[in-house]
């Protein structure tokens, strides 16, 4: 599995979920509105685990019986109305995680952990939507950037606290491009948010602090470009392929050994309705 292909079917997937999973993220931008593309994705990619974030929903109102028709009969959410929210959806049975930060003290529904009932043991899994930080990168003049930061620092604390990650995979909407090859610019965007040099090593120290391996980036070494993001503002996006990549899957060194291949799902940014984000997946054989 790599690059784009069409996917296997669910009912492969099925049967290689027996030797291997496939965990996906996908910042949805409203999980009601695009559910129709959730099928969508589900054919081309056969998640087993499945992260979403920006669903901008609250619990109550969840679509639980449409996502569980698409073959996640394991549910777990945290949302609110209007903005933010994470949920994952699961093939795989797990148990939710209890006692981890509420960060920055704002309860706003930016993280969920599960402990996934895999193959060869326990997996950790960590669900992120990190602050935007807003279009002024100056924490002095810019609250929502300061949140930011503030956000990537509890993060790298709390990993750097737990030591050395072991059978953990964290992933989601960081909304940070951290390599040169993950913009179109990389002299363009050194002053705009996702891509300056204080979120870039925020994320670097983050990624330290827990000894994660970047998964897709394992595939797809640098200088290779890579996107997973492209603004609603383009004209023509596809054209244009001004792209960042903000969408990410790290997992334990442990467990670096286990990858078995990578999709970033570009020609979802062309479905209907789409994201401005696409879903990203890595494919995972632990033992």
């Amino acid at each position: 599995m790599a690059g784009e292909g069409k996917g296997a079917t669910p009912a492969v997937a099925r049967a290689t979920a027996r030797r291997a999973i496939r965990v996906a993220t996908w910042n949805i931008n409203s999980v009601r509105l695009r559910l129709p593309l959730l099928k969508k994705l589900v054919a081309d990619l056969a998640p087993d685990v499945l992260c979403l974030q920006e669903t901008k929903c609250p619990d109550e109102l969840l679509p639980r019986e449409s996502l569980a028709a698409l073959g996640f009969p394991h549910i777990a959410a945290r949302g609110m109305k209007g903005y933010n929210g994470v949920a994952i959806l699961s093939r795989l049975p797990f148990a939710p995680r209890e006692g981890d930060p509420d960060w920055c003290a704002r309860g706003d529904c930016r993280h969920l952990g599960v402990e996934l009932d895999a193959p060869g043991g326990p997996i950790e899994l960590h669900n992120f939507y990190v602050p935007a930080g807003g279009d002024v990168p100056d924490p002095a003049a810019n609250p929502k950037f300061a949140h930011k930061l503030d956000f990537l620092r509890e993060a790298t604390e709390w990993a750097r606290a737990r030591g050395p990650a072991r059978r953990m995979v964290v992933l989601g909407d960081f909304n940070i491009a951290p390599l040169e090859c993950d913009v179109w610019s990389h002299a363009q965007l050194l002053d705009v948010v996702s891509h300056t040099p204080v979120e870039v090593e925020a994320l670097a120290a983050w990624q330290r602090a827990g000894a994660w391996h970047d998964a897709v980036r394992h595939f797809v070494p640098p200088p290779e470009k890579l996107y997973t993001w492209w603004s609603y503002r383009a004209r023509d996006w596809a054209a244009s392929d001004r792209g960042r990549r903000l969408d990410h899957i790290w997992v334990s060194q442990d467990l670096a050994g286990a990858l078995r291949g990578q999709v970033v799902l570009r020609r979802a940014r062309g479905w209907p309705q789409a994201s401005d984000h696409v879903p990203v997946m890595v494919e995972l054989a632990p033992r």
